[in-house]
């Protein structure tokens, strides 16, 4: 045993069982030799259920066996002593496992190696041990990253302690904070009450060393400002910002944060690292830059960095003239003006551009690329992958492009435009009444447009009405065959919101820069440089917001003017710094009134669901903690955090902070089918056969429609109003979806699909009857039934209606899909006559593609095949294939008990006849031809790979039919007869003539029943294959071409699909029509989701619920809550489709470009000064022609006819 080297050269050891006789053999442990220092030795002596009969014959469980063991290297057996006299007990449950009680567990170790390889440290413990003492880091870089953070962590506690902020049992508890932090780099707490995933999660590691170093570096550097900060430096609203009694307060408040960090951890209050930084930038980006939401952390680095950018390039053209004093006498700058028209500009382009910069950094690419290869190359290249490529990926790259060339001519156009009327001083003279004017015109204006003409257009206007007050022109439609039809109010809306974002919030905002400036720098005591940098930083997000988030500008502006104009008029830091606080004060109160909205409605005594005995104990015990819940509600609020139900009860909880995108995962799924599945699956286990899978294409295509339109139907209304973090149900016949917002721009909008399954469990499929089902027949009022009034809800209905946590926003939304039905195969080929027309449409089929084929020539002038097919063209041939039977077989001889030439030619050889008149290139067709043999040899060669795939029972069962007919339908075509081998000459023939023959088939068939003689006229038989060929996808569905198909928007498409469920076992054929679907909208609280989706996490993942009838997955009406937490990632949730985060644009929608036109390029640009031009000379050119027909007609001359003085001069 020299060196923990086993030696198997010794005598045997023996295979211990306990359960030899129930065929479960297990591996105990090697016997033990008489003398402890020989090396050990192990031989597998397999039970006698498993011995193979001689050495020779070893089976493979047992050479695997002796592989693992060679590869045990340092395995280490040593110190055996005799075991005490005491031990009786435990020895005699060994002896029941053949192992004696003087054997004892073996000591492994390491060789860990610090300095060289020459000297190394045994370190005595095996892999699991390890495990369980320390954790294991991926790779070097997080080994070096923990030692660092490991240091600083040290460095820095001992740097607050040196200061003596704690005293007493203080310092005790400060430094288990800070050894907690450092043991956490360690061994860290799997699994934690803010991990977002099952299992080991190697990021959580780093929270707690990480946020003791953040709250460390504050204390000090709140330290440092509260000892050398005398005076107060900077003012707002008459509070002092940087005084020392107020860093005073930050830095104790953090010291007290500190030792709450054991709490803070066990509650799960504060996220992993990457999620944090996320939530961070993006809470910057969004209240201070004015931005939108981010969907990665790479994404909201760019966004950051990107407005921080823009601020300092405008910081020096508003410094400059804040410097010179221009504003003196009522003047104003020129440079200020410039100032203006830039930050119009750029703040239009942020608006317009979408966070994540992945598109671009491909377009870049692109374009390089493009410059760099050769036009042969790069033609070569597109047309290898022309069959499957993904038409999104280049669908954004042209979208991006457009509005890139777009932004380039707005951006400098209205540059120019914006500088030439503010340097004119209208927004200097016309003060303050014009103020005024702008803020009462965008009030009204933002009223009528934003609430008003929406609840109009709702399903149930202010829940009162019974139906909208301005229809849809779909919603009286019982079957939607168009699209939606654009309604006159739609146009209003568009336009109305255009010149509002555009013209009126632009005026208002420079009007307010350019009234506020001077004030900002002078009087709010936040001096020239402070002051700069809060007019660029205040102007720019009122301007984004305005061009971003316009239906809640209208709400900030009447708070803003009323606070601060009526309530507190001398508090006022000026309209534009009133108006960024305003802003945050808003957002963070519409967010409380909606968590608010959502405890009310879960908690209503009158409609709560028990899941289970702990939500009736809760729901009482709940109602004294009342005020604790308002204090929640607000923190969480401020924070943005979800509020979520414990367990699904009636208590509330807060949880950690969250960007809008919510889920930390990325989703870049794809899709299991046979380009990504092992050949040996795809022939005996069908992969991807489940229904879930085969299902998650149609979501997927959803989500490529809603790609194309949705951004455009958000601009024209028919989704309600839409802010960022909205989250809707769509939900049709089958399909039902979750909508998540996470982005929402100028003109592009960033969101998430999560598909549910289509048959769901009890609880689903009764929420998805509340969303459906309508509230006019409901007449109760309170105890009774006296009806309602005219287009009006009943009383019961309306005060119901209110305590829903969701709303119907649109019964009839129309969009682009996919019709599905489908029929059971077994009951459309039970008969034998229906399974005759098949074989017969089979072989005409096989015929079709035979004769079509551009390669037939080479087949019929083919030695080896000639050669082979040459016993098929006596006219006596006749195959005797026991699998070919005359109950299936149109030409069945049974004079001959098989198929024979001459039969096959009296029913099929006028269809190769007809096949051959419509080919270009004419070809000898007798029945002696080599054409014909070549046709009755594929015939015979398809139908026996049928019988073979059927196990020859195709022509008795129809279980073994279909099971035959599916393998050959997913291209499992297995020759297994001699006579068949010679089409291994070329295996196009398989895959050009006999897999398409299958498939076309089926098509055929199914078309049978609608008109059984149509297809007995060869001429509409030949058409209708033509046509399934050019307009129709016939494939398996894990195909790749099936989900290439969906996603390329082909009108038709069919395919065999095999189903297992719940122990059934059939076939049906899937047919797909390409039609526009009818979609209700549910705008569902965004809170209520959010909060449902974190006590879900927290409940899986940290309380480790595995019960799968939880009480918090019940249905729930109010709330909707099995939908929304059937639709968390997996494995929380259950959902069968999560499509990656995907961006629309408005130019993508043909209805809102027909309106608004489209993006502005210079080519189109050009293309309109051209039009315009050439109609000017074509109207000038009538007139002119016109005006000199009259004047010809006063001298009595033709127009062409020259005057006398003419000719006589």
């Amino acid at each position: 045993m020299a060196n923990g080297v086993f030696d198997r050269t010794s005598p045997e050891a023996a295979w211990e069982s306990t359960s030899t006789d129930s065929c479960s053999t297990v591996l105990d442990r090697c016997k033990e030799t008489d003398d402890g220092s020989h090396p050990v030795t192990v031989n597998l002596d397999l039970p006698t259920s498993l011995r193979p009969r001689s050495r020779s014959q070893r089976s493979h469980i047992r050479q695997y066996v002796e592989s693992l063991l060679d590869q045990e290297r340092q395995r280490v057996w040593e110190n055996r002593e005799e075991a005490n006299s005491n031990t009786s007990g435990s020895t005699s449950s060994l002896q029941s496992h053949n192992v004696t009680s003087a054997e004892k567990k073996s000591k492994q170790y390491y060789k860990f190696y610090p300095l060289s390889s020459k000297f190394y440290v045994k370190v005595p413990f095996d892999r699991l041990g390890l495990l369980a003492l320390f954790d294991r880091h991926k790779n070097v870089t997080e080994n070096l990253f923990a030692v660092v953070l490991a240091v600083l962590v040290g460095i820095l506690g001992c740097l607050v302690l040196s200061k003596e902020f704690y005293h007493d049992f203080w310092i005790f508890l400060f430094c288990f904070v800070m050894a907690g932090c450092q043991y956490s780099l360690i061994k860290s707490v799997q699994p934690d009450a803010a991990s977002p995933m099952h299992g080991y999660n190697h990021i959580i590691a780093f929270s707690r060393p990480f946020y003791f170093c953040i709250c460390c570096g504050l204390v000090l550097a709140f330290h440092y400002g509260a000892t050398h900060v005398t005076r107060t430096t900077y003012t707002l609203y008459g509070l002092a910002i940087t005084n020392q009694w107020t860093m005073e307060l930050a830095r104790d408040l953090i010291l007290v944060l500190l030792l709450c960090f054991p709490l803070l951890f066990t509650m799960g209050l504060l996220p992993q690292v990457n999620t944090f930084m996320m939530y961070l930038l993006e809470q910057i980006d969004i209240n201070i830059f004015g931005g939108t939401g981010t969907t990665s952390l790479t994404s909201a680095t760019y966004a950051v960095s990107r407005s921080t950018l823009a601020v300092l390039l405008l910081y020096g053209f508003c410094y400059y003239p804040m410097s010179v004093n221009g504003f003196e006498d009522n003047g104003q700058p020129v440079m200020f003006s410039v100032f203006c028209g830039l930050l119009v500009s750029l703040s239009y382009h942020l608006s317009r551009s979408a966070s994540d910069p992945s598109v671009l950094v491909q377009w870049v690419k692109e374009e390089i690329s493009k410059r760099m290869m050769s036009q042969s190359e790069s033609s070569s290249n597109e047309t290898s992958d022309e069959s499957l490529v993904d038409p999104l990926p280049q669908k954004l790259r042209v979208s991006v492009r457009e509005r890139l060339h777009s932004d380039l001519i707005v951006c400098c156009v209205s540059a120019i435009f914006v500088f030439a009327v503010h340097v004119s001083t209208a927004f200097t003279t016309l003060q303050p009444h014009l103020m005024e004017v702008l803020c009462y015109i965008a009030g009204t204006i933002g009223l009528l447009i934003h609430y008003v003409l929406p609840h109009l257009r709702k399903e149930m206007p202010w829940l009162c009405f019974s139906h909208p007050l301005l229809r849809n022109h779909e919603r009286k439609l019982f079957e939607v065959k168009d699209a939606a039809r654009v309604m006159w109010f739609e146009k209003l809306y568009i336009w109305s919101r255009s010149i509002e974002r555009n013209i009126i919030y632009t005026a208002l905002f420079l009007s307010a820069i350019t009234k506020s400036a001077p004030h900002i720098v002078k009087d709010t005591k936040l001096g020239l440089e402070c002051g700069s940098l809060a007019i660029v930083v205040c102007g720019m997000k009122a301007l984004r917001c305005a061009f971003s988030d316009t239906p809640r500008q209208y709400i900030i502006v009447i708070f803003t003017l009323f606070f601060f104009m009526f309530d507190y008029t001398k508090s006022s830091e000026t309209f534009l710094i009133d108006y960024f606080l305003m802003s945050l004060f808003v957002n963070k109160l519409c967010d409380f009134i909606l968590k608010l909205q959502f405890v009310f409605t879960y908690i209503a005594p009158w409609q709560i669901t028990w899941g289970s005995a702990f939500h009736a104990f809760a729901q009482p015990f709940s109602v004294p903690h009342s005020m604790m819940l308002f204090a929640q509600a607000a923190i969480s609020s401020f924070l943005s955090a979800p509020l979520n139900p414990f367990l699904g009860s009636a208590i509330f909880i807060t949880s950690y902070v969250r960007p809008l995108k919510f889920w930390e995962r990325d989703y870049n799924t794809k899709r299991a089918d046979h380009s990504n599945t092992k050949l040996s699956s795809q022939l005996d286990r069908n992969a991807g056969a489940d229904d879930d899978n085969l299902n998650s294409i149609f979501y997927e295509h959803l989500t490529r429609s809603l790609q194309h339109s949705l951004c455009g139907d958000l601009m024209m209304g028919r989704w309600g109003t839409v802010s960022q973090g909205d989250c809707f149900i769509i939900a049709s016949d089958y399909l039902n979806a979750l909508v998540h917002i996470i982005e929402l721009g100028n003109g592009l909008v960033t969101f998430q699909l999560r598909g549910l399954e289509f048959r769901g469990t009890y609880c689903q499929q009764r929420e998805v009857e509340a969303i459906t089902e309508g509230s006019e027949d409901d007449y109760g009022f309170c105890c009774c039934e006296l009806g309602h009034l005219p287009h009006m809800l009943s009383l019961n209905a309306t005060f119901n209606q209110r305590w829903l946590a969701w709303q119907v926003t649109v019964t009839k939304y129309v969009l682009e899909g996919y019709s599905i039905s489908d029929n059971s195969a077994a009951s459309m080929l039970q008969v034998f006559d229906l399974r005759k027309v098949l074989i017969t449409y089979y072989v005409k089929s096989i015929i079709y593609y035979t004769v079509r084929s551009p390669k037939l020539s080479d087949w019929l002038n083919h030695d080896n095949i000639t050669s082979a097919l040459q016993p098929l063209c006596d006219k006596k041939y006749c195959d005797l294939d026991p699998i070919f039977n005359s109950h299936v077989d149109e030409d069945y001889d049974p004079l001959q008990n098989g198929i024979s030439r001459s039969r096959f030619c009296y029913v099929y050889h006028a269809w190769i006849q007809h096949c051959v008149s419509r080919r270009e290139n004419g070809i000898y067709n007798g029945k002696d031809s080599m054409l014909v043999s070549l046709c009755f040899a594929l015939s015979l060669l398809g139908r026996r790979a049928l019988g073979t795939a059927a196990h020859n029972n195709a022509s008795s069962s129809v279980e073994f039919f279909l099971y035959g007919l599916h393998a050959l339908f997913k291209g499992d075509f297995r020759i297994t007869s001699i006579k068949d081998e010679w089409v291994f000459s070329d295996m196009e023939m398989l895959r050009r003539v006999v897999a398409p023959g299958v498939r076309m088939s089926l098509k055929l068939h199914q078309d049978h029943f609608t008109a059984p003689d149509e297809y007995d006229d060869h001429q509409v038989l030949y058409e209708a294959i033509t046509s399934h060929e050019q307009n129709m996808v016939i494939s398996h569905e894990a195909d790749p071409i099936w989900r290439n198909a969906v996603l390329s928007n082909t009108p038709s498409l069919l395919a065999l699909r095999h189903m297992f469920d719940e122990g059934s076992d059939e076939y049906k054929i899937i047919m797909l029509n390409k039609r526009y679907l009818s979609f209700r909208v549910i705008k569902v609280n965004k809170e209520c989701v959010r909060g449902l989706w974190a006590g879900q996490l927290q409940e899986l993942i940290f309380l480790r619920n595995r019960n799968p009838e939880r009480g918090s997955i019940q249905n729930a009406k109010q709330a909707l809550r099995n939908m929304i937490n059937s639709s968390c990632d997996q494995p929380i949730g259950y959902p069968i489709y999560v499509s990656p985060l995907t961006t629309s644009y408005s130019g993508t929608n043909p209805q809102y470009s027909g309106i608004t036109g489209q993006e502005f390029t210079l080519h189109r640009v050009k293309k309109a000064i051209i039009g315009v031009w050439n109609r000017i000379r074509l109207h000038c050119g009538a007139a002119c022609s016109v005006a000199g027909r009259s004047s010809f007609e006063d001298t009595g001359l033709s127009p062409y006819q020259p005057s006398s003085r003419d000719i006589s001069g």
